[in-house]
């Protein structure tokens, strides 16, 4: 409809009505069609990362990771731990293991931000299915931050940001270290830490001078994703400051100009940020470090957690092409973190080579050479075979903090830098005519193919003893107090910690799975020393035959429960050779309490 009201003579004014406002469900259809690409890959990711955890599900308390059990049931009782925040009942030295000493968690691979941030979802259903969520949730959370780094910041082409995200999230270190690495999947803070950076670098070299509003903001949120990260995988953040360094360096001097232009506002905003991180992790550095049960220097041997140098060229066994036999090149089956196989190795080169103009590609070179180079520990290792050839690492072994990451995971640095590589020369092959627009889009997703990962190996869980599952432990153990599981846990046997784990760390465990101070002169050690009355039930509990018991042994296990502060001791009929443990418990402490599916020894 229209109107004409006179307005003069011979003139007729038109009013128009006011546009129509759209409605909210249009609204949101449409925000919806403008980030259509974004959501996509999203919902790609997501259901690649269920689909190769599928198998801890539709029952997490059910199964567990065939391949690592051991972690899990570490990083399930962490997630235990943590949820305890919810009752103010949470410190940084726990008193739920290795009673009476404690843990220090800051000095374990520990997952703090993550387990206090899900500790509703792990006290209403339980850790296993926090575990489970957090193993899809890292993998598709890393690749979805990377798909909006590479979109934003590199103005990557959609369809280049998800191809290289992809492999930044699901690449074969990664799928390896989701066999209980929680701490080494959480990256998805890694691409915001790379954001903050280039804000900085962005800021401080402007035209018009520096804009020291957004250098400070960068700041801020550099020093903030920094803190974070600390709390939720130290080990990732070394792994990207050295990175980082390595491809600032090799910036500045692939571009001399900016580096002249940037360098002083560029470091200003570094050393802000500095300070402020500096500032928030001064006491958590110090507790880690120097604080009670810490651990100065690093637990494993870098000989042992060395990548060997074919690795590179071969197949991940948990991908669609690899052989079982490949893992006799590494320590474990959570540590493939070199296995980009040749395929995906020379399509990377290929196109770092076409794009070697760009500081970018030249900066993601240098950082991939060098952590390649570092993740070969201190000795070249070829096919299982030492060549007695030093590496550049064999000068940080002994250093404090570096010396505390494991060389092989340095490989897991290069994952992001090919994809970087990767969605560099897909965005500029797509906007090419000519062969190029079909070959490289071609030959990266061949590559690509060739590391496609298979689903994770899963297996049935022991269930729990009914003395847990149903809460009768309850009615001998004293509230916070301790119990006593028969055998006690172990790092090479830690499944008793799953009854802790159970009832979200509600009571404390002798001994256990974790590192401490227990090596000479307080060298770091996984577990501690066993008591004398423990190394006597874990022989009765292998061997099958009651222990010749006297005075003295009655004497030291009475000794070791007040040394444990024990409220209770436990023998459950799950317990390897139930009844001579039982004879042996009998002998020591009288005649137990039936309780549930468990004998009991109150105190």
């Amino acid at each position: 409809m229209t109107s004409a009201a006179r307005a003069g003579p011979g003139r007729e004014v038109r009013l128009e009505p006011a546009a129509a406002r759209p409605s909210r469900a249009g609204r949101l259809l449409a925000t919806v069609a403008r980030h259509r690409a974004g959501l996509l890959a999203g919902l790609l990711f997501t259901l690649l990362a269920g689909w190769l955890t599928h198998g801890l599900w539709p029952a997490p308390g059910q199964r567990v990771l065939a391949l690592n059990p051991a972690d899990q049931t570490l990083y399930e009782w962490f997630l235990a731990v943590d949820s305890r925040a919810l009752l103010g009942d949470f410190s940084l030295l726990t008193d739920r293991l290795n009673a009476p000493d404690g843990v220090n968690l800051l000095a374990n691979t520990t997952v703090i931000a993550l387990g206090v941030l899900l500790a509703p979802i792990t006290v209403a259903f339980g850790a296993p299915v926090t575990f489970a969520l957090l193993a899809a949730g890292n993998l598709a959370g890393t690749a979805v931050a990377w798909y909006l780094l590479f979109t934003r910041a590199l103005r990557a082409h959609p369809l280049a940001a998800g191809l290289g995200a992809a492999l930044c999230g699901f690449g074969p270190g990664m799928v390896a270290q989701s066999n209980a690495h929680l701490h080494m999947t959480a990256q998805w803070l890694v691409p915001v830490i790379v954001w903050q950076v280039v804000r900085l670098l962005r800021a401080a070299c402007r035209s018009d001078g520096p804009d020291r509003r957004r250098l400070a903001g960068s700041a801020v949120g550099l020093a903030t994703a920094v803190a974070a990260q600390f709390f939720i995988g130290e080990e990732v953040l070394l792994l990207t400051a050295v990175t980082l360094l390595v491809m600032a360096v090799a910036y500045g001097l692939a571009d001399r100009a900016l580096l002249r232009r940037a360098l002083p506002a560029f470091a200003a905003g570094l050393t802000v940020a500095a300070g402020l991180a500096g500032f928030v992790l001064a006491y958590p550095l110090w507790y880690q470090f120097a604080g009670p049960q810490a651990v100065p220097t690093g637990t494993f041997d870098p000989h042992h957690y060395a990548a060997d140098l074919t690795s590179w060229t071969t197949f991940s066994p948990l991908s669609v092409l690899g052989s079982d036999a490949a893992s006799q090149l590494t320590s474990g089956p959570a540590e493939f973190n070199t296995f980009l196989g040749w395929p995906l190795l020379l399509v990377t080169v290929a196109c770092a080579v076409r794009l070697v103009r760009r500081p970018v590609v030249v900066a993601c070179g240098a950082g991939a050479l060098v952590m390649g180079v570092l993740s070969l520990g201190p000795e070249v290792l070829v096919a299982g075979e030492r060549t007695g050839l030093p590496t550049p690492y064999a000068l940080l072994v002994g250093l404090p903090v570096v010396d505390s990451a494991l060389p092989t995971r340095f490989g897991l640095a290069v994952l992001p830098l090919a994809g970087t590589v990767l969605a560099l020369a897909l965005d500029r092959a797509v906007a090419e005519r000519g062969l190029a627009r079909r070959l490289v889009p071609v030959a990266v997703g061949v590559g690509l193919l060739t590391v496609f990962p298979a689903p994770l190996p899963t297996t049935a869980r022991p269930p729990l003893p009914e003395f847990v599952a149903a809460g009768h432990w309850r009615e001998c153990v004293r509230p916070g107090g301790v119990l006593v599981p028969v055998p006690t846990a172990t790092p090479t046997d830690p499944w008793p910690m799953r009854w802790a784990t159970a009832t979200n760390a509600a009571f404390g465990m002798p001994e256990g799975f974790f590192i401490g101070p227990y090596g000479n002169d307080g060298a770091p050690s996984v577990g501690t020393y066993r008591r004398p009355t423990s190394v006597l039930l874990a022989d009765a509990a292998v061997r099958g035959v009651p222990p010749v018991i006297g005075d003295e042994q009655r004497r030291q296990a009475a000794r070791d429960v007040r040394f444990w502060g024990a409220s209770c001791v436990a023998l459950t009929d799950d317990a390897p050779h139930p009844e001579a443990l039982r004879w042996t418990l009998e002998a020591l402490f009288g005649p137990g309490i039936r309780v549930a599916d468990a004998w009991t020894w109150r105190f």
